[in-house]
């Protein structure tokens, strides 16, 4: 087509048809006229379009949601912990020790108790209580209060009866798998005492056996025992040594007086014996008389003289009258003494006294000479057993003090069941919803509110934006 083709009024057209199509680009950037009316079905059906969109599914929410209700409670977890301690007679003391559920930086008491609230056994426990399944309960919504040791548990339910008696159920499986798993821990750690316990009771059991084998083969019941008999040897030692010196110096009395006399003691008590018999007193001055008359005769007489001869024979019958009342008292009549002075006599009672005293000391020494060999013998034929003895007595002291705070500790640890899993306690009792949790018909019908007039309030600056565009353009040339 050329120039000449084309005619005037389709210049016009086509020109006034560019001119339309931007006058209509800028009125969609920049709007028209806040007074031009023909504006408004547009911005009526984008208002009747953003009402729709808005409204549709709250009406659609409101009409067709379930009623639920929820039903809350909380837990605590005391922070202190507790200790206690038990003296026992002749054993020991015996103490337990339960730490504050806090006391560990890497393990949290709360976030082991809200895993637990969700876990599925106590979940499935809780949901037999009631005879419904597991997915019929639903899962508990656990929330933990920073800083703090409470903690939060919410269950949904479709009626509030059913929201509490689930909370109350969740409740009462969890404490019940709580003690289950302290059970368990006490019994775990019990099997393990026990093993230790039967293996110290064995041990005091062997060192006791062997304890009352040595002592059946010694005699001996302890080391104080021959330690006690140690201390009587040194005490028949310390006797030995002084009935030594006592002996010693009565055989020394013995020998001076011996010497004095010129007659040993075994004479002495002879002529004592001799002198106090009243027959050979007779007979012994009857050989005195005889003498005496022997002399005289000799003296006026020669030794052929009848009457010599006759008073020879008188002294002879008389010694051998004295010599065998001798014989028949002491057994020996070569040391034949006549009466003696008191003095003398006093010596040879002394002499006799002092012979005697040495005598049995010397019997006394040799008896206790004889019982410290023996003593000494026995000892160090005990020496080694003894030692070896209160090394046992020491082992099976040990071996039971050990047996016996074994027992005591085992005892005293079921006690603390506090240890792995905390004390935990009830602050809000499973509550009774008065009102449903959902749906929530005026947070609804706020948020749809607020979205229509954020839908009015959008419309209204696309009314009024070429009136806007204008004074901000102005601003900027000034």
């Amino acid at each position: 087509m050329t120039m000449q083709d084309i005619s005037p009024n389709d210049l016009r057209s086509s020109f006034k048809s560019n001119m339309n199509a931007q006058q209509a680009l800028r009125r969609a950037f920049r709007g028209g006229s806040t007074r031009d009316v023909r504006r408004l079905p547009r911005y009526v059906w984008f208002c009747i379009l953003g009402l729709t969109i808005i409204w549709t599914p709250i009406n659609t929410y409101l009409k067709t949601a379930a009623p639920a209700f929820d039903s809350h409670m909380s837990l605590i977890l005391p922070g202190s912990g507790s200790a206690s301690s038990v003296n026992l007679a002749n054993i020991g003391q015996a103490s337990s020790h339960a730490s504050s559920a806090f006391a560990s930086n890497s393990v949290s008491p709360t976030e082991t108790y809200k895993r637990l609230l969700a876990a599925d056994r106590v979940i499935k426990d809780a949901a037999g209580r009631l005879g419904i399944t597991a997915k019929e309960f639903g899962k508990p919504r656990v929330q933990l209060v920073d800083q703090t040791a409470f903690i939060h548990v919410k269950l949904t339910a479709s009626d509030p009866v059913a929201a509490q008696s689930r909370n109350a159920a969740l409740l009462a499986a969890f404490f019940d798998e709580i003690d289950r798993l302290r059970g368990d821990e006490l019994n775990s750690r019990e099997d393990g005492s026990l093993s230790a316990i039967r293996d110290y009771r064995d041990s005091v059991s062997a060192t006791r056996l062997e304890i009352e084998q040595l002592r059946s083969e010694t005699g001996l019941h302890s080391a104080e025992q021959y330690n006690r008999q140690v201390d009587e040897a040194d005490e028949l030692q310390a006797r030995i040594d002084t009935a030594n010196s006592e002996y010693e110096s009565k055989v020394a009395s013995v020998q001076r007086l011996e010497d004095r006399l010129g007659a040993d003691a075994d004479t002495a008590s002879r002529i004592l014996r001799l002198n106090g018999d009243t027959s050979y007193i007779a007979l012994v001055e009857a050989m005195a008389d005889a003498a005496a008359e022997l002399a005289q005769a000799r003296a006026n007489y020669g030794d052929r003289h009848p009457k010599v001869e006759k008073a020879a024979a008188a002294m002879e019958s008389a010694r051998t009258k004295a010599a065998t009342r001798a014989a028949e008292l002491t057994g020996d009549a070569s040391a034949l003494e006549r009466s003696v002075d008191g003095g003398r006599a006093a010596l040879l009672t002394e002499l006799v006294r002092q012979e005697s005293e040495r005598v049995g000391l010397l019997a006394e020494l040799e008896e206790m000479r004889a019982l410290f060999q023996l003593q000494t013998a026995r000892l160090n034929r005990l020496a080694p057993k003894a030692a070896r003895l209160e090394d046992l007595q020491r082992d099976f002291n040990v071996a039971e003090a050990v047996f016996a705070s074994a027992i005591a500790r085992t005892q005293s640890k079921k006690t603390d069941v506090y240890a792995s899993y905390p004390l935990v306690q009830v602050l809000e009792d499973p509550t009774f919803p008065e009102e449903q949790s959902a749906p929530r018909k005026k947070l609804a019908l706020a948020a749809g509110g607020a979205a229509t007039f954020m839908l009015l309030f959008a419309l209204s600056l696309g009314w009024i934006r070429s009136w806007l565009i204008e004074i901000l353009l102005n601003a900027k040339k000034r």
